[in-house]
């Protein structure tokens, strides 16, 4: 009697999962032309792997009625639809030989509670990137700056030179560099751009940190903001790199991709979270995540570039992984 309770109860948990993961995922198709419906797209993963689950509910408990794998095929479908462009581009991409020099970028939001400071630094020393785009590199990371000093004495700040959360850290001075803080309320921008001099012609990279796509609005208007400042810049020598905080099935970066003019080269490389949080009795208390399942650190670059590898770095003592982007120069 209390098995068949629980295969009962667990049926019908199953639907109701199943109809609201399929509500969700019908709804964030209307990202299309709406940005507040564009917020339900970022986690698609979670509808998809509802409607899995739901599925092996049901077969697991009799195969019971139809509703629910009806419900689970449209949703799974509707979510399979919004991330498939991705995953086509990923399973596609591929990385080649490097031929002469190549460009390390870290892309890389060290988190402003980052609980390994020292572990942190360290793994980026060992790795040795050429370019460092730290993103929240205040607070607590304010010790992992310092101990990449030397390594990367040329620091360029979303205020210039002087201390701001976005940075470029570089083992040489650029030629030119600048910070993009400022502007109107709307399209508050967190980023910094230098330009490289190089064997094969100068080059500029731009770091960013875009706020939550929540509220809808804010997010959309910062990319129109840098679309205007990547335009300042010869775009086939050009690299971009950030935390936007903004996933690549969404209906907002796509239009981004487009409006930006050039290549994003990672590819629904998941970059958060490491692990996450509950207070109890206002202590706060971190539990790791077993992986990550949302891609939004990416890295952009001209067709000046060609893309040798890419790769997610280990769990460190932020909330993000790292993204190492190797590029070369040429097609």
């Amino acid at each position: 009697m209390i098995l068949r309770a629980l295969r009962e109860l667990a049926r019908a948990f199953a639907m109701v999962a199943a109809a609201c993961a399929a509500a969700v995922a019908l709804a964030a198709q209307g990202g299309r032309f709406s940005d507040r419906l564009d917020i339900l797209t970022h986690f698609t993963p979670v509808y998809l792997a509802v409607c899995l689950a739901s599925t092996v509910v049901w077969i697991l408990t009799g195969r019971y009625g139809r509703t629910t794998p009806m419900l689970a095929l449209i949703g799974g479908l509707s979510a399979l639809t919004l991330m498939a462009p991705e995953l086509t581009a990923a399973a596609t991409g591929t990385g080649g030989k490097a031929s002469g020099e190549t460009l390390r970028v870290l892309q890389f939001n060290s988190w402003g509670l980052n609980r390994d400071p020292d572990g942190t630094a360290r793994w980026i020393l060992e790795t040795d990137p050429d370019i460092v785009v730290l993103v929240e590199g205040a607070r607590n990371s304010e010790a992992v700056v310092k101990a990449l000093a030397a390594r990367y004495p040329s620091r360029t700040t979303c205020a210039g030179t002087k201390p701001c959360s976005t940075m470029i850290l570089s083992k040489r001075a650029p030629l030119a560099r600048d910070g993009l803080s400022g502007g109107p309320a709307t399209d508050q921008l967190s980023g910094a751009w230098a330009t490289f001099g190089s064997p094969d012609g100068p080059f500029t990279v731009v770091a960013v940190h875009y706020t939550w796509p929540i509220p809808a609005g804010p997010q959309q208007a910062q990319a129109r903001r840098l679309a205007k400042v990547l335009d300042r810049f010869p775009k086939d020598r050009l690299i971009l790199s950030g935390d936007f905080n903004s996933t690549p099935w969404s209906f907002s970066m796509r239009r981004q991709d487009r409006m930006f003019g050039i290549e994003r080269r990672t590819r629904a490389l998941a970059s958060w979270p490491t692990s996450y949080e509950v207070t109890q009795f206002d202590e706060a208390h971190y539990h790791t995540f077993p992986f990550p399942f949302l891609p939004i650190d990416h890295v952009y670059a001209g067709k000046g570039w060609r893309t040798v590898s890419v790769r997610r770095g280990p769990r460190l003592g932020s909330d993000h992984y790292p993204v190492l982007v190797t590029l070369a120069p040429g097609r």
